[in-house]
């Protein structure tokens, strides 16, 4: 088994990374760590309180994770911070920077000890820039929109609106913008099977525990075949 490491997974909305994550981790044996909940966690604090201060809001929030499930507070919010209300407010409330910060601070403390498959918009670049193995995943925007409309729905047309306002938003806020690290490694998912995804990461992630530098160890694993 391995130990003592953090795979640091980011990118765009739609990528996978989530679905993903969880995977690689069990695959690994690691600990997942979905850092888009807990900005959602906050998104959904606000919409059910709007007088509330959002900072103190993240400040007094307890947000915890149970396997696949989170939980705010004592309720289990795994499904209601999947809506796309939700969604839209918390792609806003990630653009405070002292909503940022707090959030930040929490997700260092939980990844210095163990192991982990982190995912979110900025892991490997504010996070854990010391993270042993960064991945930033992505696809088209049309297969993006399409694996989001599975999801919600919606339309394709209106999904594909929504993340590309998203992507711009989180391309060009101040806090912690989604670009990817200079030492990551990019991994475009359009047409792959998801199975296949997930072994590439794993693979790299063994490689490099092994003692091979993410570079060397990435080439035969991201290229698309």
């Amino acid at each position: 088994m391995l130990g003592g490491m953090l795979v640091a997974i980011d990118g765009p909305v739609g990528a996978g990374k989530s679905t993903v994550a969880r995977a690689v981790a069990a695959r690994l044996g690691f600990t997942y760590l979905d850092t888009g909940a807990m900005y959602r966690c906050v998104a959904l604090a606000q919409i059910q309180d709007e007088a509330s201060d959002l900072k103190r809001t993240t400040e007094d929030l307890r947000i915890d994770f149970e396997g696949d499930r989170v939980l705010l507070g004592s309720a289990d919010a795994t499904e209601a911070i999947r809506t796309p209300e939700v969604s839209q407010r918390a792609s806003v409330v990630a653009t405070d920077p002292e909503v940022r910060e707090q959030l930040v601070d929490r997700q260092r403390g939980l990844t210095q000890r163990g192991d982990w498959v982190a995912e979110g918009r900025d892991i490997g670049t504010v996070v854990r820039p010391d993270a042993e193995l960064k991945v930033f995943l992505t696809a088209s925007d049309e297969e993006r929109a399409g694996r989001r409309a599975a999801q919600t729905g919606r339309s394709i047309a209106e999904e594909l609106a929504d993340l590309r306002e998203r992507d711009e938003r989180d391309r060009t806020r101040e806090a912690s913008p989604l670009v990817r690290a200079d030492d990551a490694v990019e991994l475009d998912t359009t047409g792959l099977p998801f199975d296949e995804v997930v072994e590439r990461i794993a693979r790299m992630a063994e490689d490099v525990r092994a003692g091979t530098p993410a570079a060397e160890a990435a080439p035969q694993q991201a290229e698309n075949t």
